[in-house]
This record gives structure tokens, C-alpha cells and sequence, in this order.
């Protein structure tokens, strides 16, 4: 006979597993099996907590296919088992509806994320989020059936890791645009490769301008537990938000994305600044090695184009000097302070583009116009250009007060860069046309006269005997010298839209220029007299570049 004191301790017994469960729930939750094929309101608020609790961080144990296979599998459970029309909950609103496959116009709907999804008309611009149906989706579908059952969702997935993928980390500071997805699914019938792309719009405000938008949907097939693809979807940037266009129907999102990231952005810049410290370096070599050939050699006192050279030394050492005051230190001490250290940055870059320029001038009269090249005072001529009309762009530019902070922000207001330059507000117009707009001149005449230099080296080279092959080579090194000293590497900054290497090859190529203009000076000059130099262009500046001063 069971005492009563017998029977309270077996009742009691149960209590601390019962708490156990309890305690446990949510974790199971988030493993995403206890509410597996259950969609009540309950299971669907019980599961949202894991947008929350599944951090990248990976304090809560979460099985992240589990979970986003759950929302995937709610979206045909809503078209195929289930008689709800409407689903208005605080992080989910769906709105499911019945169309004819024989419809005459497109289907437009609303996605506000604060109200359910609603059938508009294709003139309302009421609603500036929306997703249009093209009419040649449903037509596409009339041999199967008369009528499909059409589910359009938006759903909340908050701050976690559930619906990230490895293309969303919080290291770059790249995101989900407002944690929002629309998902657009007829059940279980595939809809891929659509003649006419479904278009959804995603308002939002301008973003900043080294953070970029993609059009992405929910890929089940990549990775372990799927990501982010853009395949069969185009983006399209408007002043007020993005359309994105795809061929098929599931989730969508709107990546938002750094240009440059932390981790690369740290990655240039090492290479900037390794890349600049050597080129400082040899860039004093060559201003030693030059003053040293001046006291030994009276007649290279009166040569014009190792003065050049040197003078776009100094502005490169200047300017590579700036560049690790600029970044190194930041935008220290007060805004007149920060003024002129922009000032100073720009008037020394704008310095390095008037020397390469000259340097092609240069080049251009001894080897292609040779003759009638006299010019009085030419190298006090050219000192005037290369060092006052920066001076003068500078000044303009500073009266119009473009100088000051440029601090570039992510969505979440973090700073990612800061540094004294052109004023983010104000001097955004001085920018492109003093820098963007000076280079591009600069830069294509440049390239003009070296492409017109290499093409009579190699006219010359093939019209001398001998070794056809050794001519050719010598013909192709001194084009990459003189390719240094006039800026071609500057050029590579063009081609930096096109990917991640290009930028890569800029930084490495563009801040070892002084090791490269070094390396030129020195085959230039280091031979004696009596040997023979490496090309004819080497022996054009040796011996047709007296000075008229």
C-alpha cells in the first residue's frame, strides 16, 4: 500500500523534468524540429524567436537549414494544405489568393511591411514597395490547369543568421536590407525561366557611397545550408529605391553590401602603405643618385630630362609622405587643421598629375616632333606649370571651402572611413572635376604619347639588323619604363568597377611607382658614357635634352 508521503514524492518527482523540458523548449525550437509541419500561430511565433536567438555569434545552438526549410515549407503549406487567406502577424504578413490563368493584364501588389499584401492597380503609387506578376506567367501554366492558388509573403527575419548565408557576415558590415524578404510562390509548381521576369521594388533611402545593392533569392542548392544568389536576376538603381527582376519564383531580398569591406579595406591599405614606404625610399635613392651624377658629371647639369624626372620625385616622395600622414593618423585636432590637410593632400596629388603630364610633353618632343624644339627658360617654364597650376586649382578650391571631414558610413551609422579630403557635403563637385576630371585629361594625353613613342621604338627596332628578337625586347622594356614615369599605372584606376582584383592591381602597381621610376633612372643613367645605352629613346634624353636656360 502506497503511504500518502510515497505518493507526494512520486507526484514531485516529475516537477524538475518537466522544468528541464520547459528550459530546454526553445533551443529545440531553434534546432527546428519540435515545429516541424506545424504553422498554427503559436509554432509560427515560437519559431520567429530564432531570427533573434540564432546569432552569428553562436550562442544558441540553431540548426540554420532546419529553419529557413521551415519558412520555405510554410510558404507551400499556405498554397496546398492550408484554407487561410490572410496571415497578419507582428514579423509575417501573407496574403494568399486564387487567380485564373487566363487573365488579360499584369497583377500588381502592395508589400508594406506593416500591412498585409493587397491587390493595386498598376497606376497607384501609393504603395512604393510592390511586386508586378507578368501576365505571361500565369498564361504559361493554362495547359495544366485553369487556375493557381498565389501566395505572397513578407517576412521579418531580424538580426540573426537565419536567412544570412556566407555572403552576409557582420565583419564587413554587410546585411539584409531592412532584415526583409518577400517570398512570391504558387505552392509546389516550380515556376523557373520566365520569358517575363517577375519585378519587385524595394523602396529605400540613398544609401552610402561605398555600400552597394544586389538583387538576390534564396538558393536551397548552395552550401550546406543554402545562400544568397543573383542568378537570373537583374538590379536596377533608382533615386528612390531598387527594382529587381527574376526569372523565377522564392524568396527574395536586397543585399546591401560593402565595395570594400573591412577586411580588404584593411588589406589595400597595407599594401598602399608598404607599396608607398618602399617607393619613398628609393624615391630619395633617386634624388641622391641624381645630385651625385650633377657634382660628378658638368654636362648632366645642363640636361633637361633628369630634372624632370626628379621633379616628379619630389612631388611623388610629397605626396606618398601626405598619404601616410592622411591615413595613418586620421583627422586629428581642429576643422582649419583638417582643411588644410586636404589642401595639402590634393595640391600634391594634383602636383603628380602636371609632372607625369610633362614628362609626356617631354617625351613627345624628343621622339616624336625632334625637331624645332627650342625654348627659352624651358625648364623654368615647366616648374611654373608643374608646381603653380596646382597651386592655383588649390586655391579655387579652397575659397569655395570644399575641404574638410569625408567619412564614409555603413546603414547602421558605423564609420568605416574618415580622413581630411574634399568636404562629403560641399566639395563632392571640386572632386570630380579638379581630380576625377584633371585625370582623365591628364591621363589620356599621356597615353596618346606613349602610344605614339612605342610605336616608333618598334618602327626602329625592326628596321635595324641584327637580333630581331633582343631588339624587340629592348623595345618593350623601355616602353614599361617610360610607361612609369608618365602615370600608365594611374590608368588602372579605371578598371577598378570591374572586380576586386583590379583594385588589388592598382594598389600594388600604383604605390611602388617610385621603385619603378628608380629602377628607369638608374638604367638610364648608371652606364658611363662610353657604353651604349639600352634603347635609342635612352639615348635621346642623353644627348638631345640640353637645357635653354
Amino acid at each position: 500500500m502506497v503511504t500518502p508521503r510515497a505518493l507526494g514524492v512520486l507526484l514531485l518527482l516529475p516537477l524538475p523534468l518537466l522544468a528541464s523540458v520547459e528550459k530546454e523548449e526553445p533551443r529545440n525550437v531553434c534546432l527546428g524540429r519540435i515545429n516541424e509541419n506545424l504553422y498554427g500561430d503559436f509554432e509560427l511565433g515560437g519559431t520567429a524567436q530564432c531570427f533573434a536567438k540564432c546569432s552569428q555569434s553562436g550562442d544558441e545552438a540553431c540548426d540554420l537549414r532546419n529553419l529557413q526549410r521551415y519558412w520555405l515549407d510554410y510558404e507551400t503549406h499556405l498554397v496546398e494544405g492550408s484554407l487561410t487567406d490572410t496571415v497578419n502577424l507582428p514579423f509575417l504578413k501573407t496574403s494568399v489568393m486564387n487567380f485564373s490563368t487566363n487573365i488579360s493584364e499584369d497583377l500588381h501588389f502592395s508589400l508594406n511591411p506593416s500591412e498585409i499584401p493587397v491587390q493595386v492597380t498598376e497606376d497607384t503609387h501609393e504603395f512604393p514597395d510592390r511586386v508586378r506578376l507578368p501576365r505571361s506567367l500565369f498564361a504559361s501554366l493554362q495547359d495544366s490547369r485553369s487556375a493557381v492558388r498565389l501566395a505572397i509573403t513578407v517576412l521579418d527575419i531580424g538580426p540573426g543568421s537565419v536567412f544570412k548565408g556566407s555572403q552576409v557576415s557582420l565583419e564587413n558590415d554587410s546585411r539584409v536590407l531592412n532584415n526583409r524578404l518577400v517570398g512570391v510562390s504558387l505552392g509546389r509548381t516550380h515556376v523557373t525561366g520566365l520569358a517575363e521576369p517577375l519585378e519587385i521594388t524595394f523602396s529605400h533611402q540613398r544609401q552610402p557611397p561605398n555600400m552597394t545593392l544586389t538583387c538576390v533569392f534564396w538558393d536551397v542548392t548552395k552550401g550546406s545550408t543554402g545562400d544568397w544568389s543573383s542568378e537570373g536576376c537583374s538590379t536596377e538603381l533608382r533615386a528612390k529605391g531598387t527594382v529587381c527582376r527574376c526569372d523565377h519564383l522564392t524568396f527574395f531580398a536586397l543585399l546591401l553590401r560593402p565595395i570594400l569591406d573591412k577586411v580588404t579595406a584593411q588589406a589595400l591599405t597595407t599594401i598602399s602603405q608598404a607599396g608607398c614606404g618602399s617607393s619613398m625610399i628609393f624615391l630619395v635613392f633617386t634624388i641622391v643618385f641624381y645630385t651625385v651624377l650633377r657634382l660628378s658629371r658638368k654636362r648632366f647639369n645642363s640636361e633637361d630630362a633628369p630634372k624632370i624626372h626628379v621633379a616628379l620625385s619630389i612631388s611623388l616622395f610629397l605626396l606618398n609622405l601626405t598619404f601616410f600622414i592622411n591615413v595613418g593618423r586620421g583627422p586629428n585636432g581642429s576643422s582649419i587643421a583638417c582643411w588644410a590637410q586636404g589642401a595639402v593632400f590634393h595640391y600634391f596629388l594634383l602636383c603628380v598629375f602636371t609632372w607625369m603630364v610633362l614628362e609626356a610633353f617631354h617625351l613627345y618632343l624628343l621622339v616624336i616632333r625632334v625637331f624645332n624644339t627650342y625654348f627659352g627658360h624651358y625648364f623654368l617654364k615647366l616648374s611654373l606649370v608643374g608646381w603653380g597650376l596646382p597651386a592655383v586649382m588649390v586655391i579655387g578650391t579652397g575659397s569655395a571651402n570644399s575641404y574638410g571631414l569625408y567619412t564614409i558610413r555603413d546603414k547602421e551609422n558605423r564609420t568605416t572611413l574618415e580622413l581630411c579630403w574634399f568636404h562629403e557635403k560641399t566639395g563632392v563637385s571640386a572632386l570630380y572635376v579638379t581630380v576625377h576630371g584633371y585625370f582623365l585629361v591628364t591621363f589620356l594625353f599621356s597615353t596618346v604619347v606613349l602610344g605614339l613613342v612605342a610605336w616608333k621604338i618598334f618602327s626602329l627596332s625592326t628596321a635595324k639588323a641584327g637580333n630581331e628578337q633582343r631588339q624587340t625586347w629592348k623595345g618593350v622594356l623601355t616602353v614599361l619604363g617610360l610607361s612609369s614615369l608618365v602615370g600608365v599605372t594611374w590608368g588602372l584606376a579605371i578598371l577598378t568597377p570591374l572586380g576586386l582584383s583590379t583594385v588589388y592591381i592598382f594598389a600594388l602597381f600604383n604605390s611602388f611607382q617610385g621603385v619603378f621610376m628608380f629602377c628607369w633612372f638608374l638604367v638610364l643613367y648608371f652606364p658611363s658614357q662610353g657604353t651604349e645605352s639600352s634603347s635609342g629613346t635612352a639615348r635621346m634624353e642623353q644627348t638631345h635634352t640640353v637645357s635653354h636656360d
